[in-house]
C-alpha cells in the first residue's frame, strides 16, 4: 500500500483547502492546472512543493489553508453507491473488533468501499483483507474508491464477486465483519471463516434486524453471549466561555453487534438476567 500523508505536497496528491468558514474543498493536483471557486483561483503550482498547513491567497485574496483531507473527510466526500459504514462506526469496528496489524478479515458486504479502507489501514501490509460483495456496481464502486484513496489496489486485498454463502472457508480469519441485510443467515459461514475466539461483527440498521441477529446466534450455540450497542456524535460549540452542545448531531446510523467464536463441542454460558416485575407484582407491593 502506498504510504498517505508525509513530506511536502507532490502532482497526484489530494489535497484540502478550508476557508475561514470552514467549508472545505477537496481535489487531485496537477501541474498547469488551477482550482476555481466563486471566491476566486489557485494555482496549483502555488501548492505543489509547499507542507502541509500552509495559508495560501486565491487571486481575490481568499486564504485558504491546505491540508491532506484525513481519513473522515475522505469517505465522506468519496463517491457512493450503497449507503457506507460512517467514520464514528467504522473506528469503533476497527476498535472494538480489535483488528490488529497482520490479521486476517472477512468483510462480507463492501459496499462503497468505507469499511474496507478503514480495514486494510489497520491491518497493515502484513495482514489480509477478504471482501464480499454480489452486486456488479457496488464491487466497481468500491474497488475505485480505495484504488483512489491509497493510489493503486493492495496487494494484500481479495475482492470477490458474489455472495460470503458461497465461499469455502476452513477456520482461517481473525476476525469476520458482516455489513448485510439478512447476517442471521450467514452464521454458519461465519463459524467456519473464523479460529476460536475470533471475533465476528454485524452492522445492521434496524431493531429487526439486531434482534433476529442476537437470537439467531444464541440459537446456534456457536458463539458467546452477543453484546450491542450504537454510537451516538454529539458536537459542541465552544467560544470563549460559550461552550454548549451543537443543536445538530450525529445520531443513529446502526447498530454494532460483537460475538467470539467458541471451541469446537463447547456450549455458551448465557448470562442470567433477573426477571422484570410484572404489574401484579408492583401491585401486590403497594
Amino acid at each position: 500500500m502506498q504510504v498517505i500523508g508525509s513530506g511536502p505536497f507532490k502532482e497526484g496528491d489530494r489535497v484540502q483547502l478550508t476557508d475561514g468558514k470552514g467549508k472545505m474543498y477537496s481535489f487531485y493536483l496537477a501541474k498547469g492546472a488551477q482550482w476555481h471557486s466563486h471566491k476566486g483561483w489557485i494555482d496549483h503550482d502555488s501548492i505543489i512543493g509547499v507542507s502541509e498547513g500552509t495559508t495560501l491567497l486565491s487571486n481575490s485574496g481568499t486564504q485558504y489553508q491546505v491540508m491532506r483531507p484525513l481519513l473522515n473527510d475522505y469517505l465522506l466526500s468519496m463517491p457512493r453507491g450503497a449507503a457506507i459504514i460512517y467514520p464514528k462506526d467504522s473506528a469503533v469496528i476497527v476498535g472494538y473488533a480489535d483488528i490488529f496489524p497482520g490479521a486476517k478479515v472477512l468483510e462480507a458486504g463492501a459496499g462503497s468501499g468505507a469499511l474496507s479502507i478503514s480495514l486494510l489501514r489497520a491491518i497493515g501490509e502484513k495482514g489480509q483483507l477478504t471482501s464480499f460483495e454480489a452486486r456488479d456496481e457496488f464491487l466497481e464502486n468500491a474497488r475505485g474508491n480505495v484504488r483512489n484513496y491509497f493510489g493503486n489496489l493492495p496487494s494484500n486485498w481479495k475482492l470477490i464477486h458474489g455472495r460470503v454463502e458461497e465461499g469455502s472457508f476452513k477456520s482461517e480469519f481473525d476476525r469476520v465483519i458482516f455489513d448485510m441485510l439478512a447476517p442471521w443467515d450467514c452464521l454458519e459461514s461465519a463459524f467456519k471463516a473464523l479460529i476460536p475466539g475470533g471475533v465476528l461483527c454485524c452492522y445492521v440498521a434496524t431493531t429487526t434486524q439486531l434482534s433476529k441477529t442476537a437470537e439467531a446466534i444464541r440459537a446456534s450455540s456457536d458463539f458467546s453471549e452477543p453484546e450491542s450497542f450504537e454510537t451516538l456524535l454529539r458536537p459542541w460549540h465552544h467560544e470563549g466561555l460559550a461552550v454548549r452542545p451543537m443543536h445538530s448531531m450525529n445520531a443513529h446510523t446502526g447498530f454494532l453487534l460483537f460475538t467470539r467464536k467458541l471451541a469446537m463441542g463447547n456450549s455458551p454460558i448465557r448470562r442470567k438476567r433477573r426477571p422484570s416485575k410484572s404489574n401484579s407484582d408492583l401491585i401486590d407491593e403497594a
